[in-house]
């Protein structure tokens, strides 16, 4: 099985997974760069996971939705062109690999996680998810529809993984994350050590995603609501304890404006 981030638009990520015949995509929002990686590659798109309603994340549905493509979605949200309606602890199959279908819920009300444990199967078992607009390398999505203890919910059901896990995030907006998690916990050398990687493989065209879990716990603030410096910033950006919900409300309206 091959892993490819298939950039769309100023800063989107289309994920595809494929075996050299079939192809599984995830959030595709435009058709173009899905229908060049199909011709170039020799793939049969067979499968489409969706994981919000958003339209840079489902507009080229009906473009690729030619024949019978099943097309997997969350249940919780009115989406033209889904097949399967899914709810938190379904699993969706795809040439021998299980995705079991996570509510992370926040950035819109019905946002879903598609994490498989085993990976892309064997030789490559890590674990893989794909986490759409939920958490960025060094951040997090915007809470549009839900509310702040239901982001900081949903991030924490992400955290359960094992730590090797790949996520696949839905927009290459790692360094100025990166930059925001700098002002927040200055004395992270590991932050340091992620931001210069990341800086030159963007200089080489490259992606920073996927990241991994050990990672994000190690240098993405809001997953770090109980380190003291990230409490100590958020009290200074009017976070009115440091309790985790009133941490992360604080420093994600902070981002906001950042």
């Amino acid at each position: 099985m091959n892993l490819l981030a298939l950039p769309a638009f100023a800063d989107n990520y289309i994920w595809m997974i494929h075996n050299g015949a079939e192809a599984l995509v995830v959030d595709p929002g435009d058709a173009a760069p899905v229908n060049d990686a199909l011709r170039q590659n020799g793939l049969k798109l067979t499968a489409i996971l969706v994981t919000h309603h958003h339209g840079d994340h489902i507009g080229g549905i009906r473009a690729l939705q030619t024949g019978h493509i099943p097309v997997y979605g969350p249940r919780a949200e009115a989406i033209e062109g889904v097949t399967h309606a899914l709810d938190d602890g379904d699993t969706v199959t795809w040439q021998g690999l299980h995705f079991n279908v996570v509510d992370v819920a926040g950035h819109t009300r019905g946002h879903v996680a598609y994490f498989a444990a085993t990976g892309l199967g064997e030789p490559d078992p890590t674990p893989l998810a794909f986490v759409g607009d939920t958490l960025f390398s060094g951040g997090c999505g915007r809470v549009f529809e839900g509310t702040m203890p239901q982001m900081r919910l949903s991030l924490s059901r992400i955290v359960q993984w094992p730590p090797s896990t790949r996520l696949c995030a839905a927009h290459e907006y790692t360094l100025s994350n990166l930059r925001f998690a700098q002002v927040v916990e200055p004395d992270n050398a590991e932050l340091r050590r992620y931001l210069a990687l990341c800086e030159a493989k963007r200089a080489a065209g490259l992606p920073t995603l996927p990241t991994t879990l050990a990672t994000e716990l190690a240098i993405n603030p809001f997953l770090r609501c109980t380190e003291v410096a990230v409490q100590s910033a958020a009290l200074e950006h009017h976070a009115p304890d440091t309790l985790p919900d009133s941490v992360f409300a604080a420093l994600r309206l902070w981002k906001n404006i950042f």
